[in-house]
Formats: structure tokens, sequence, C-alpha cells
């Protein structure tokens, strides 16, 4: 392989893009550590688990929430190679990232725990690669334990994907057994990339993130020509022209090279501070005889559940809106815009993939800018049509219309949900009490059963998978994706403190559930905020009906206190002057309702006390 010191490029047929799909905790963060030692970028006494993982929250959980890069040396004979590696995360709501890591590689590595078997999240994985035609390597990992079963699990994926169960290599991620076999077949059946070194430049930007001290960093995958530093390099979508001050590949710290060819992956640097410059999908090209054509970019992640975002101490507005600039360059599939609330102040409302995506989402805000933060409880996107016929979009209960509503939708989704047979029962009855749809049940192997059901989105965006897993004692794993919309029977329910609403706290139910709502909100405030001087009702309403109450009692003070023995009437006088001044006092007064009452009701802790109907 030609080095960098003598200014040359790798060949595009000597390189091999890939990345590894797989479920949650099936050992792919694991892989990658292996694959980091025995290819020796990683020497072993810097090696650490998780070595990818760069973000404190990923280790702390165990969880990859963004996917990296690395590009690994790997002879085969006497032939060196180039192996650009992606690991991509496991969990539903970071579905986006997978999707944008595929758009970078020619193939895949399917993954699959061989104590567990296929999960849900594999299965979805798994046709995204192959609505891109990537290269589909099968790999049974974690087979040094006890339990693994991978004559039984070889044979079911062999079933899906099509090949022989004897194709599925088997590897322990955590021994390194089998690695070194599994890198040979990456080399032997990804195919080599593709593109024109004689055209002009264009390469993909498919990450990118913020350094304090250097500005915007851009991960991009180089389709056509060649870039090279101290180029100036034009953005197609912005049309914003910079020079390179540097260029390199990750090796897995930042390397500078003499550019980047064909098929290559690896980071620009501009010195660029403003976020807004690098665009997730966008085409980079020479600003001197540049591409024409931009490459197809990524489809836009479309907010599955929107949550307001504020900040406890108000004068930190400007902060949160910097630092959403910032993570919306690291995380493309954030939306955000601004919202105030008669609450909780001025704050954004916010768009996540999921309910995940929104607490991964808060806790960095939290913790890479010093905010604190208080987030509203997570809704849906509903359509409404009114009674003149007008359409409008709600993501927000307080932008429900007051008048008359002809009709209102709801988005749906189809939820794929694969366990072992013996709870199929439980899991039905679960997804019944969710107003969900049996859309069809398939057996993969006699004891392992997929059920696809179409649900309501605002169904499952609370508590319904930590139900599912307590219902199939962890073995059930569950997948979604959007299905369009269906008309429901929905209604607002207010909450009322001394007849005046609070918006923060107002919701939309089912009609169905909008009682149980109501009874939960109003018991739960009554304990949260502190009595006054006089009595306050916790009302919820649906409209002018009142559907729930609860009373604080007021702080009395002992006015009879000085009342020794005498005439009744004497008291009764002292008593009836303090009932005119509570009313008074009514009449004039607010209640006080402290932060931490916002905290505690409108925490996501609340949507797990949601009653089942």
């Amino acid at each position: 392989m030609a080095s960098y010191a003598d200014n040359t490029f790798t060949p595009p047929e000597l390189i091999r893009n890939f990345c590894i799909i797989a479920h949650i905790d099936h050992g792919k963060s694991t892989l990658a550590d292996r694959m980091l030692q025995i290819t020796g970028v990683v020497e072993e006494r810097a090696m650490r688990a998780q070595y990818l993982d760069r973000m404190d929250i990923e280790r702390e959980r165990g969880i990859t929430i963004k996917a990296q890069n690395v590009r690994l040396p790997w002879k085969v004979g006497d032939t060196e190679h180039v192996l650009h590696m992606i690991d991509t995360p496991g969990h539903v709501d970071f579905t986006y990232e997978v999707s944008r890591a595929l758009e970078a590689c020619e193939a895949a590595i399917l993954l699959v725990d061989a104590a567990q078997g296929i999960e849900a999240q594999t299965l979805a994985n798994l046709y995204l690669a192959m609505e891109k035609d990537l290269t589909i390597i099968p790999v049974l990992n974690k087979i040094d334990l006890p339990a693994a079963d991978p004559d039984r699990y070889a044979a079911e994926i062999a079933h899906i994907v099509g090949c022989d169960a004897d194709d599925v290599l088997r590897v322990s991620a955590k021994t390194g057994l089998g690695v070194g076999e599994l890198l040979d077949e990456v080399v032997r059946v990804t195919p080599a990339p593709v593109g024109d070194a004689d055209a002009p430049a264009r390469a993909m930007i498919f990450d990118s993130v913020y350094d304090t001290y250097r500005g915007v960093i851009t991960y991009i995958r180089v389709v056509d020509g060649k870039i090279t530093p101290r180029e100036r390099i034009r953005m197609m979508s912005t049309g914003a022209s910079h020079e390179i001050l540097e260029i390199g590949v990750v090796s897995p710290e930042p390397k500078p090279t003499v550019g980047l060819g064909v098929g290559e992956v690896g980071y620009l640097i501009t010195g660029v501070k403003d976020v807004r410059q690098s665009k997730v999908g966008d085409t980079v090209t020479s600003l001197r005889k540049g591409a024409t054509e931009p490459l197809t970019g990524y489809r836009e992640p479309r907010p599955m559940v929107y949550s307001g975002l504020y900040p406890v101490d108000g004068s930190q507005y400007p902060e949160l809106r910097e630092a959403l600039d910032k993570l919306q360059l690291n995380d493309a599939a954030l939306t955000y815009e601004p919202e105030t609330s008669a609450a909780l102040g001025f704050g954004f409302r916010c768009g996540f993939l999921g309910l995940l995506h929104l607490e991964i989402t808060r806790d960095r805000l939290e913790r890479e800018a010093g905010l604190d933060l208080i987030s509203t409880a997570p809704n849906v996107v509903y359509r409404v049509v009114k009674d003149d016929g007008t359409e409008m979009t709600v993501t927000n209960p307080s932008d429900w219309p007051t008048g008359k509503v002809a009709q209102i939708f709801e988005p749906v989704v189809k939820v794929t949900i694969l366990a072992p047979s013996e709870f199929i029962g439980a899991i039905m009855e679960l997804c019944q009490t969710r107003r969900g749809t049996l859309g069809g049940m398939d057996y993969l192997s006699e004891t392992r059963v997929e059920l696809r059901y179409t649900m309501p989105l605002a169904e499952i965006i609370f508590d319904f998978f930590d139900a599912l897993k307590s219902r199939t004692r962890g073995y059930a794993s569950l997948d979604y994706e959007e299905a369009g919309e269906q008309e429901s029977e929905l209604v607002k329910v207010d909450i009322m403190l001394q007849g005046e609403p609070v918006d923060a706290f107002s919701a939309i139910r089912h009609k169905d559930d909008a009682y149980s709502y109501g009874t939960l909100m109003t018991t739960k405030l009554r304990e949260l905020i502190p009595r006054q001087q006089f009595e306050v009702p916790i009302q919820a309403a649906i409209g002018s009906r009142i559907i729930a109450r609860e009373n604080i009692r007021a702080i009395r003070k002992d006015v009879l206190a000085k009342c020794y023995g005498g005439d009744i009437t004497r008291k009764r006088k002292l008593l009836e002057k303090q009932k005119e001044g509570k009313k008074r006092m009514k009449t004039i007064g607010r209640v006080e309702v402290p932060q931490e009452a916002f905290v505690a009701a409108l925490s996501t802790d609340a949507g797990a006390d949601k009653p089942k109907k």
C-alpha cells in the first residue's frame, strides 16, 4: 500500500468500507475493540473497553449513541488493505445514525448474539442494509458463552438472510476468537468502492462535531476525485466556501494526511465556528472546477416525539439556544423551535426520534453546556380538522383549538415484537389495552415468534417498552416505524389551579384515558404544591366539564387562642372576620407553584405511572 510519506493516495481497489449492525448488547463495541487490537492501531497499554464510545453517557449506560468511524490496516497474503469501519448504535431511537452509516459503506457485518438469536432491531437494521444493496456478512458472536446455541441461531439467520448455515461466521469478540478470519472475509466479499478519480471532487458529509478550539470538524466519504489541504472547497447546499486547514483519517485518533482519494473516509477542518455551515448529507466539492451535480443526500428524519425544554434559570435561555445549535451539528435528527409558556417562561419545542433520544439529549445539554433544564411531558404531532374545514398541526397542548373540531388524526406506527412463543398471550393483552391492531404473526422457529401490530404512537412513547419487558421477563425485543395516521377520539385535558389553566400540565389524551390522567395529575399536584393562606382547588377539565378535583387546604391561624371562655358570639365574630379575610385573599392571591413541583410533575416518570385503560 502506498504510504502518505510518498504523497500518494490509497488505490480504491485496496479499500474496504463496512459497518457493524446489531441489537443492543450483542457486542458491536466489543468486536470493534478487538478489531482495533488485532490490526494494531491501538497499543495494548492504551486499550480500554468501548474504545470508540467517546461520551461519558455512552460509557456509563453501556450503549452506543453516536456512530464512530475508524481506519484499520489489514494484510491478506502479501497485500496491504485499508479497512474503514463504522460502529453503529443498536437502539431504535438512533436508527437515523445507522442509516447514515450505511450510506458510507459497501458491506455490513450483521452481528447476532449466539445466546439470544436475532432481535427486532437487528431485523430492522438488516432490512435497511438490504434496501441499500449492501453485502451482508452474517456473524454469530459470544460463542464462548455456556448458554450459546450457535447451530440453532445460525439456521435462523440463514433462513432470514438467504444463505447456508455454514456461511455464518462464528466469533467471540471478548476473547478474539475468529476475529482475524472475519477481517479476511470482509476483505474477500466486500466490493471495493467505485468512483472516478479524475472527475471533479465530490464528498458526502455523514457526520460533524463541534470542537471549542478548532471549530467544526466534518467527517466525509469521498466519492469522486480527491480533496487536499489548503484547497478551497464549496458546500453545495449552502454555497459557502472555505479553505481546508487540515484533512486526515481517524485511526482511531485523528491523523493529518496529504488528502483523501476515491472511497476514503476521513475528516476535514476549515476553522469555521458557525455550526450551520456544515450540514449532514451535504456534498463537498472544489471551489474551482467543482462538480455541478450534488450527491443524493440523506432522507430527513421526522421527529416522532415532541417535548418542551426550558432552563430552570430564565437567564440561561441564550446559552440553551447556543448549546442546541452545537448539539444539532452532532445529532442531525434533533429539531427545535422557540416557544414560551406562561408557567415556565422562554424555552424550545424540540422534536426527538423517541423517548431515549429525548433523555440522552437532555443529559448531553446539561453536561456539555452546564444547564439545568425542565422537560415537559412528551407528546406526538396531531392533525386537527375544524368544523369550517381548516386544518392545523398541533405539537403542543396549548395550541389545541378551542372551538368545535370535526376530525382529529394521530400518528400510528407499525410495531414488530420478537419474543419466545410462550409469551404470546401476555403480549397480545398488552397491545390490545394500548389500542393496538394485530397485523400478522410468524414463527421464526419453533420457540420464537414475530408479532406485527399497528398502534398509536402516543400509546408507546411512555412506558410501553418497560411494560413489554416486565411481561416477557426481559426476553421480548421491540422495533417500530411510522405508518401514517388514523382518526381518533382525542380530547385536551386542562389542569386548573384556582380556576386558571396551567398550560405546562395540559395533555392530549384518548377520551377513555382522560379521566385517569386527570385523577393522577390532580392527586400528584395536591402532594407537590405547598399549602397557601387560602384553600386552592386543583381541577382537571375537558372543555368546561370538570372531570377530577382535589383541594389543597388553607393554612389556618388559631384566632381563638386568645379567647378564654366567654360568649360563643365573640368566637364566631372572630371566625367570620377570618373567613372574610381568606375570601378577599383568594380573589387577589396567586398560587405559587414551586419549580420543584413542575420538575416532579413533568418528569418522564409521570408517564410510567400512566394508568392502563
